[in-house]
């Protein structure tokens, strides 16, 4: 009786790990990117991943694929609780550090532009998945040039918008700001840092002061070249966009638009993967076959998850195993004893 119960506990200590393991490898369901003013990657997203109509999204895909864009609301870290200055080094905040989005760091004039106005300005942010978190907005330092790689001192030492869980609507946080007055071409530089989560999204807007959407006006200093002057207007995905684009997605749209998850996220810069198996049986998702661009092992973001979820997983079926040996040997003696009384 003794090695029965002992043989309940040990598989039942079993079960609490594997248990753990289940939670922490679901995927985040928090991703999204600015829509008002749209953000590069969406405006590039929008413009078609394959055959993007401006100048700069083909330099883009030119410069990383095609991948970057089909995944164009998971510019993110999952670690960064609230270090954004500190693990985002200068030229590479449009891409959050992350080389599969290297594309958005590009310096150049031509970035389709979002006409912008100073004063109150409301803000949309889709989210394919939304979650509880803060949003601020920085915009660029008068002066900024934006054919010179985007560094933390280009933007203003505040944010001029700052919000703690605003309205969501329509499938879009929306939130008001004060737009400083400004001129000419800048730079909008949004960060949603969640509440839930360690995890932030990053994302830069195109915007223009005192002139039409688009490429900025031509001046009479140096000559404005043939893809700035053809700029097209920006615009953000639509829903039949995003839900035509999620077949080549590799992020988890969360029932707005995509399929199942399709496999657990790697930490930025990370090594190792996680298994495609540990991760069907623990989340019920099929891998993530990755993209041009994305390359092997691009994941989706787990919520809370760290690089110790294979090896917990490992260790709960290992204890359960042993729990299992342990009742088939107290099962096994009980049946000789019973034979030797016979």
């Amino acid at each position: 009786m003794t090695a029965r119960r002992e043989a309940a506990r040990i598989a039942a200590l079993g079960v609490v790990p594997l248990a753990l393991t289940t939670l922490s490898a679901a995927p985040a369901v928090a991703h999204g990117s600015m829509q008002n003013p749209v953000s590069r990657v969406s405006a590039c997203f929008a413009e078609g991943p394959e055959s993007p109509d401006s100048a700069a999204c083909k330099a883009a895909v030119a410069a990383g694929g095609t991948q970057p864009l089909y995944d164009w609301n998971e510019v993110n870290i999952p670690d960064a609780a609230g270090r954004h200055k500190q693990i985002i080094p200068d030229g590479k905040l449009c891409s959050a550090g992350r080389e599969k989005y290297k594309g958005l760091d590009l310096p150049r004039a031509d970035w389709p532009a979002s006409a912008m106005k100073a004063g109150s300005h409301t803000f949309t942010y889709r989210a394919t998945a939304p979650h509880k978190g803060s949003f601020e907005l920085y915009i660029t330092k008068d002066g900024y040039r934006p054919t010179k790689r985007l560094a933390w001192s280009d933007l203003e030492a505040k944010p001029f918008a700052k919000v703690t869980d605003p309205t969501l609507r329509n499938g879009s946080y929306v939130f008001k700001g004060t737009v400083p007055k400004k001129s000419g071409r800048h730079l909008i530089y949004s960060v949603w840092q969640r509440s839930d989560s360690p995890e932030a999204f990053y994302t830069c807007s195109d915007v223009t002061f005192g002139g039409a959407a688009g490429a900025p006006k031509k001046t009479s200093a140096p000559k404005a070249s043939a893809p700035e002057a053809s700029a097209p207007k920006p615009s953000a995905p639509d829903d039949a966009q995003i839900a035509a684009g999620a077949g080549k997605s590799t992020v988890d749209h969360h029932g707005h638009g995509g399929d199942e998850p399709k496999a657990a996220d790697a930490h930025k810069g990370a090594k190792a993967e996680v298994k495609s198996a540990e991760v069907n049986s623990a989340a019920k998702a099929p891998a993530a076959t990755g993209g041009k661009a994305g390359g092997k092992g691009q994941h989706l973001a787990q919520t809370g998850g760290d690089g110790n979820t294979t090896t917990l997983a490992i260790g709960g079926a290992a204890v359960l195993a042993a729990g299992a040996a342990v009742l088939f040997t107290a099962n096994g003696r009980r049946r000789t004893a019973r034979r030797g009384r016979g």
